[in-house]
């Protein structure tokens, strides 16, 4: 399942005084979490990309894809029949310690973690894969939040 979110954002252009479009995506791609930006200004054609890649897009790129979009909700369908296979997979993904490990596995059992439809469905599938039902809902969440960072499967995390 491909799940990307995109946002364009105008500004007034350095070059020329013009209006330029900053393009933001949020995406996954070969299994990672990935964002990119690039700006073009129609008038005096000025193009650039700011960035492309895996990894943790900046707050101001995030806020955009919320402020645009609006937040998503994960949460574990049912009882975890063990906490263990969460924590791997929020200390894998998020490089999250071991305590906050557990404290967003219980936000994600109890009231879900929120982030942007791409982080959400990201953290959803690598649930799914070891077995956890994981539910991923769009609209009005304002409870829990969790940052992805684009860590490669297989990746360790550090230990406390």
């Amino acid at each position: 399942m491909e799940t990307g979110q995109t946002v364009r954002v105008t500004a007034r252009c350095s070059e020329c005084g013009g209006t330029t479009v900053r393009q933001v995506n949020q995406f996954i791609h070969c299994d990672d979490l990935w964002w990119d930006a690039e700006i073009s200004c129609s008038t005096c054609g000025m193009t650039g990309c700011e960035y492309s890649g895996p990894g943790t897009p900046p707050d101001d790129v995030r806020d955009a894809l919320l402020a645009a979009h609006g937040p998503a909700r994960l949460r574990v369908v049912g009882p975890l029949p063990s906490l263990v296979p969460v924590l791997k997979v929020l200390r894998e993904v998020s490089g999250a310690s071991l305590s906050d490990a557990r404290e967003q596995a219980d936000g994600l059992s109890r009231i879900g973690l929120t982030g942007t439809l791409t982080e959400m469905e990201f953290l959803g599938a690598r649930l799914r894969r070891r077995g956890l039902p994981a539910d991923v809902e769009v609209g009005e969440t304002d409870r829990g939040r969790i940052m992805i960072q684009g860590i490669t499967p297989g990746r360790a995390a550090t230990s406390d």
